[in-house]
Formats: structure tokens, C-alpha cells, sequence
């Protein structure tokens, strides 16, 4: 009988696993604006040199697959060039041996039908179609396009009210975005390269922690120019258009259905995420400039209500921004139950400070977002006994961010994952008193590479409940817009990308009602841009500037260090009352932390683009 051995990695296989990593971490930060046929190219070559060189398809083809995506950038290529690649892709997934080869193939011919016209212009012109306008990755994916590493290294000098004003330059609700922003500008970030993303958001929370915003004076108004604005809508980007159309001299006069501002930053997430007064200090900053607010005004024709002819007759323009405020219905048996709720519901009148009783009930919120998770958690803290997260799909197909789905797991929610609603059952006075569920299985993955559920052969499940609350997403009430002549498409309001409507002169629409439910910042966004057309519009070009001088960077070698993250209150403390949970960061921890930021701003592709833009 012959020996046996065990196999362990040598010191080549080790650096081999480590060099995967490493370029995990590369493709992780690619940033936006990258040529597309360059980067299938590159692609390309890395599953080549994955092939074991056995089938034909694999050892020949995908090196002529190289060849012809290099004549397509080097300007060697033709119309025909574009035929050739897919024939070719085409025959060799059909007939490689192995996933290599056939994946590699799909994904060119994945990226020839998504971006065919980029092979063209190649072709055509001799370069890319891309265009990067905005080199900093953080700052190319905010939407509100704040300068990111200028604050990050304000708060890493101790300049926190330096910090804010920067921040607001570009987005007036620095406390929100500290505390509730979903922060896209961390996806791409170039510290990935090296180790994790920098947190970002921690780095503003702790700005706005030691430096509240409405301790921080708003930017000098310019002089009035006699302009008068319409905002239908006091949530953050109405709010956001009425604080710059005010410092730019015009006057903005909102238009608020309820009884208080803040939209869905106050009606849709709770205050153990974001306490009230912590939006306050962003509501009183704005108010500060001069803007005038009508609370309790509904647009429409109905008695009391404020016809929409008339805003647009007594104003220079108007600027329509009102939220997701209507639920949406799952379409199954029984949801018209007592006892069922939707999230908006739930969510307005906690807001409202008229909280639910859940005590001793058991609860099912059906859904997998941020909502459902905002529900779930509220509903441990109004006295439940049992919570359930009902969801079609599994856990990592959830939208709802990985530390939401954790915090409401810590606090005892369990997730009842690929369970699809089918029926709603109801005792004999109409009360809900149980939720049957479609087990799934996971299936096919789709065109957007998310796994489709499927079901599955087997009994339906009874899931006792007394409280059902449907999370599945938000309506728009746009009823009185469609009388006045507004155009509707899909459930939104149709704008031009400039914000403007079609055949409705100075008037202009963003945020939820135009994009659909969205995030806090995508709204800030939008109320920011549409504040610069209608100042376009009424014949003005105000330029918004900081005159905050930025530290200059560190030339220390940046070594790999921890990403620090926020600490949070013990689950068991945290889960039976609406006090904030989460814990800003220390000096220490701030400081060690803005010094892992790279100052893109400073190096790389932004150097030779000119650096830092203050004006929008």
C-alpha cells in the first residue's frame, strides 16, 4: 500500500489566493466613467489566463477574441470587425468545454448588446465615447456631487464647522445624510484597492456631531431679484431647492400638505435611526434664509385646497416636489383584512408620535427594503412578541442595506426568506390571524444577474400573525397635477432631465414624484439641480461657491489599516424603546479614519483634470 499524503498550499499557491484578492478589491473600486470595451478587454485577458489550454475554443479562440477587441481600440478594426467578434463569441460558447471559456464568451456578447454604439464610435472616431466628467469616484457617485475628500480631510484637521460648510455648499441637510444616507459614494471607493472603503458617513456624522449644523452660518445671500418660487412639497427636496433659490435672491414659498416639514426624512424613518430634533437642526438652517412656509396646504380643487392654476398664476415658477406618500397593495386574498396595514401607514403615524400598541401581538412585515426593515424594527420596539420579515427571495437578494437586515435580526426578527405571500386569512369578525406563504425555491438568474424565485412543489405555509404590514413600496398622489394639465407616465410626473416639464412653461418637478421612491440623497439631488434651472430659467447664472481653504494631503505611505466602524447600542437595550442606536465616532477614531482617505482630489486622473470644482 503506497503512502498518502496531505496536500497544502505551497508559498506560490498562497500568493496566488492573495493576488485574487487583490484584484477583487481593484474590480470592486473600478470607477464610473471607464472605457467599456477597454475594461471587457481586460476582462477578457483575465479569464484567459484562467484557461487550462485542453479545448480549442478556449486555448485558440478567446486569444483571437483579444486580438479583434485590440484592433477595435487601436484603430484597426471595421464595421464588419463588430460581426466578426460575435460570430465568434457565439461559436465559441456553444462549444467550449469548460465555464471559462463559455462565460467568457457570454460576457462579450453580453457587452455587445449592451454597449454596441461604444464599438462603433471606436471604430468611427478612434476613441472612447466615455466621458469622465468627474474623476473622484466618492464624488462621482454622490448624487448630490458633495466634495468628499475636502471634508473628510476638514474633519480629520478638527475643522468640523469648516466641514459643514462645504458639505452644504452642495447639500443643505448635512445631519440627514450624516445619519440616514444609504452613502453610494462608498461603492467605488479607491481605499478598496488597498483594504475597505472609507466611512464616509461616519466622518460626516462626526462634523455634524460637534459642529450641529444650525450652529454653522449659512452662506450670505445674494441681493433679492423679486422672483417669486412655488415649492409644492416640504420634504428634503423641496426644502433643498427652496435653500439655494433663497440664498441666490429669490424668494421661495413652500407649500407643505402636513402639519410639519421634513417629508419622509420625519413621516418615514424612525427617530431611533433619526431623532427629530437632529432634523430640526437641518429644518432651522434652511428656514433661516428666509423661507416662507404654508403648512396644511393641499394642492387641488377641492374645498380648502389651493387650485394649481392659481400657484402658477401668482408665482414666476413653480417647482413641484411631493413625496411617496400612498401605499401599494399586494393584490392577494383577504389584504382588505382589519388588522392589515401598510408601511406608510405604520411609519406616518409613528411619526406623528401616535404610536401603534403591538403588545403581545405577533406581527409579519412582508418585504425585503429598508422600509420593511424600518417596520420590523419598530414593531419590536411597540411591544410585539413575535416579528416576522416575510420575502420572496433570499436574504443576499434583500435591497434593504446589510446593517439593516443585521440590526433587525440582533433585535430578534426573524426572516422568513423565499416565501412568497399567496393569501391573507381572517376569523370570522375580519380580523388577520394568518399570512399563507408560496415556499420558493431560488431559480434561473435574470438579465440583471439577480436569481429569479421559483415555486416551490410543495404545501402552502400557515404563518399565524395578528398584525400584517405590507412594505412592498410607495405610491405617488398625483391626482390634482393630472387635472391641471401635468403629465403623468407610469405612476411619476414626466420631466426633462433639466427638471422642466413638457408644454408647462416655469414649471418644474424632481425627486420621488418624478424618479419613483427613491433615497434621501437622490432627492437632495434633484431639489439642488432643479433650484439651478429655474435660476436659469428666471434669467439668472448664480454660481454657488465655498471659500474654505482644504488641508493640504499627507505624503505618508498609506499602509493598510482597519476601516473603523460605528458602534451601536446593545440590542437587548436598544430594542424596547425609539432612542437613537447608533454611536458616532471618536476623535481617535475620526482621525484615524480621514487619514485612510487617498485624496483622489489631489492625485491621480483629478490632478490633471484641474483638480477641485466649487461651483455647480
Amino acid at each position: 500500500m503506497s503512502r498518502l499524503i496531505v496536500e497544502t498550499p505551497d508559498q506560490a499557491q498562497l500568493t496566488v489566493e492573495r493576488l485574487y484578492k487583490d484584484l477583487e478589491r481593484h474590480i470592486i473600486a473600478s470607477p464610473p466613467g471607464l472605457c467599456p470595451v477597454d475594461l471587457q478587454l481586460s476582462f477578457l485577458k483575465v479569464c484567459h489566463a484562467q484557461t487550462c489550454g485542453k479545448c480549442v475554443p478556449c486555448r485558440v479562440g478567446l486569444t483571437q477574441l483579444q486580438n479583434l477587441l485590440e484592433d477595435v481600440l487601436e484603430g484597426r478594426a471595421n464595421l464588419e470587425t463588430i460581426n466578426l467578434i460575435e460570430k465568434l463569441a457565439t461559436n465559441i460558447s456553444n462549444s467550449a468545454d469548460c465555464a471559462i471559456g463559455f462565460e467568457a464568451a457570454n460576457m462579450v456578447l453580453k457587452g455587445l448588446e449592451g454597449f454596441r454604439e461604444d464599438y462603433e464610435y471606436h471604430i468611427k472616431h478612434g476613441k472612447c465615447s466615455m466621458h469622465q466628467h468627474q474623476s473622484i469616484p466618492c464624488v462621482a457617485l454622490c448624487p448630490a456631487q458633495v466634495d468628499i475628500p475636502g471634508y473628510i480631510a476638514l474633519v480629520g484637521a478638527g475643522r468640523y464647522a469648516d466641514a459643514i460648510k462645504l458639505i452644504r455648499k452642495d447639500n443643505p441637510f448635512p445631519t440627514a445624510c450624516a445619519l440616514v444616507c444609504e452613502h453610494p459614494c462608498e461603492a467605488r471607493c479607491r481605499r478598496s484597492m488597498i483594504d475597505a472603503p472609507i466611512n464616509i458617513r461616519g466622518l460626516k456624522r462626526m462634523a455634524v456631531d460637534q459642529a450641529p449644523s444650525n450652529t454653522v452660518p449659512s452662506p450670505e445671500k445674494q441681493p433679492s431679484t423679486g422672483k417669486r418660487i412655488a415649492i409644492i412639497g416640504g420634504g428634503p427636496s423641496g426644502m433643498t431647492c427652496a435653500y439655494y433659490l433663497e440664498l441666490m435672491g429669490h424668494h421661495a414659498v413652500i407649500f407643505e400638505e402636513k402639519a410639519k416639514l421634513g417629508g419622509m426624512l420625519r413621516y418615514g424613518i424612525p427617530s431611533y435611526r433619526f431623532p427629530r430634533e437632529r432634523l430640526q437642526e437641518d429644518i432651522d438652517t434652511i428656514l433661516a434664509t428666509g423661507v416662507e412656509v404654508n403648512l396644511n396646504a393641499r394642492i387641488g380643487n377641492g374645498e380648502g385646497e389651493i387650485p394649481f392654476a392659481k400657484l402658477r398664476r401668482d408665482f414666476d415658477a413653480v417647482y413641484i416636489a411631493i413625496g411617496a406618500h400612498t401605499d401599494k397593495k399586494i393584490g392577494i386574498e383577504g389584504e382588505d383584512s382589519k388588522g392589515v396595514m401598510s408601511a406608510v401607514e405604520m411609519l406616518r403615524a409613528i411619526g406623528e408620535e401616535k404610536m401603534p400598541d403591538f403588545t403581545g401581538k405577533r406581527v409579519i412585515v412582508v418585504g425585503g427594503g429598508n422600509v420593511a426593515m424600518d417596520c420590523a424594527r419598530s414593531a419590536i420596539r411597540l411591544g410585539a412578541d413575535y416579528v416576522g420579515i416575510a420575502y420572496r427571495r433570499r436574504q443576499e437578494d434583500m435591497t434593504a442595506l446589510p446593517e439593516e437586515i443585521e440590526g433587525a435580526m440582533q433585535e430578534g426578527c426573524e426572516l422568513i426568506a423565499l416565501n412568497a405571500p399567496h393569501k391573507i386569512e381572517a376569523d370570522e369578525n375580519g380580523n388577520a390571524c394568518a399570512l399563507w406563504v408560496e415556499p420558493q425555491i431560488i431559480g434561473p438568474i435574470d438579465n440583471m444577474g439577480r436569481a429569479k424565485p421559483i415555486r416551490k412543489k410543495v404545501d402552502l405555509l400557515r404563518v399565524p400573525c395578528d398584525i400584517i404590514v405590507v412594505a412592498i413600496g410607495q405610491g405617488i398622489e398625483l391626482r390634482p397635477f393630472e387635472e391641471a394639465g401635468i403629465g403623468v407616465k407610469r405612476g411619476t410626473i414626466s420631466a426633462l432631465s433639466s427638471s422642466e416639464l413638457v408644454n408647462n412653461e416655469g414649471v418644474f418637478a424632481g425627486g420621488d414624484c418624478v424618479t419613483g421612491p427613491a433615497t434621501v440623497i437622490r432627492a437632495i439631488a434633484a431639489g439642488k439641480v432643479a433650484s439651478a434651472n429655474i435660476d436659469e430659467y428666471l434669467g439668472f447664472h448664480h454660481i454657488m461657491t465655498c471659500d474654505v481653504e482644504i488641508p493640504n494631503p499627507s505624503i505618508d505611505d498609506k499602509k493598510p489599516c482597519g476601516r473603523i466602524q460605528l458602534a451601536f447600542e446593545e440590542a437587548n437595550k436598544r430594542r424596547d424603546n425609539f432612542m437613537p442606536i447608533e454611536c458616532g465616532m471618536t476623535e481617535q477614531e475620526a482621525c484615524q479614519e480621514a487619514g485612510r482617505c487617498l485624496r483622489c482630489d489631489k492625485f491621480g486622473f483629478s490632478a490633471v483634470r484641474g483638480g477641485r470644482t466649487l461651483k455647480w
